[in-house]
């Protein structure tokens, strides 16, 4: 039977958010925060394969305490359990330091045979957390998978999509996969396993109940990047489309403004 663990994170919703001008820091407060949408696509893909092939599928997060609430989602629609992993210890940490912090985390409910994770996450963008992942947990990965085609003997076939086609690949589990959208569209909860979900058991693991964690590799001492300050880029002026009846007219205004401006 496998064991499966499908990696989750907890966003703002990045349409919504706005950013400080003076402090150049994201204002969250009264921003709806929604599961990654990537991780959407992963964690659909995690519960085809055990639907198809047995076994038991775990989430995993690193956030707040309100970062269960897309471990519930992830339950909701057929995950067995979610783990957090939450502390002020954990705070300000980059890819780096998150991969080790959920790998080590991991590792308390391990070994899995599959492991799926989203291929970035819309607020940080930086696409590295699967490959930082799979190193740490010592495994192949397969990316910009379109289909799992069978897992037999020990390992995967699958397909991945390619900007020149489409690639069959073999890798021995375990694995990590991230998927292509189009292949895994998120299903939605029932409503009685929306509400159990509601009350479901979460795991919470601090700083302090993590076997073997090295906290000097933890959050901001074990980041390798620091981002002091984000700020919005400096948008040049908007345009303006000129519409005065007949080609003559608009030329005509055309040339005024470009007067009126000092470049004619």
């Amino acid at each position: 039977m496998l064991k499966i663990l499908v990696c989750v994170k907890q966003i703002p919703d990045v349409d919504l958010v706005k950013m400080d001008p003076e402090t150049g820091n994201l204002v969250r407060d009264g921003v709806p925060s929604l599961m990654n949408p990537l991780d959407t696509n992963a964690l659909e893909a995690a519960l085809q394969i055990k639907e198809r092939f047995g076994g038991t599928l775990t989430a995993i997060t690193m956030g707040p305490p309100a970062a269960a609430e897309v471990l519930r989602e992830s339950i909701s629609v057929g995950a067995d359990e979610g783990v957090l992993v939450s502390g002020r210890a954990f705070g300000g940490a980059d890819t780096l330091s998150t991969s080790y912090s959920i790998a080590k985390a991991a590792e308390m409910s391990g070994p899995y045979d599959l492991i799926f994770a989203g291929k970035e996450t819309l607020d940080g963008a930086t696409g590295q957390m699967a490959s930082q992942l799979a190193e740490r947990f010592d495994c192949s990965q397969i990316s910009c998978c379109t289909e799992i085609e069978s897992i037999e003997n020990g390992v995967v076939r699958a397909k991945r999509q390619l900007d020149s086609g489409v690639q069959t690949v073999e890798a021995k589990l375990p694995c990590l996969i991230t998927v292509e959208k189009a292949g895994f569209i998120p299903r939605l909860p029932r409503l009685n396993s929306w509400l159990q979900s509601k009350n479901a058991p979460i795991t919470v693991l601090d700083e302090n109940s993590i076997a073997g964690l090295d906290t000097q590799l933890i959050g901001v001492p074990g980041s390798g990047t620091i981002v002091p300050k984000i700020y919005p880029p400096q948008l040049p002026e908007p345009g303006q489309i000129l519409n005065e009846g007949s080609m003559n007219a608009t030329v005509n205004k055309l040339v005024e403004l470009l007067e009126e401006r000092g470049v004619l």
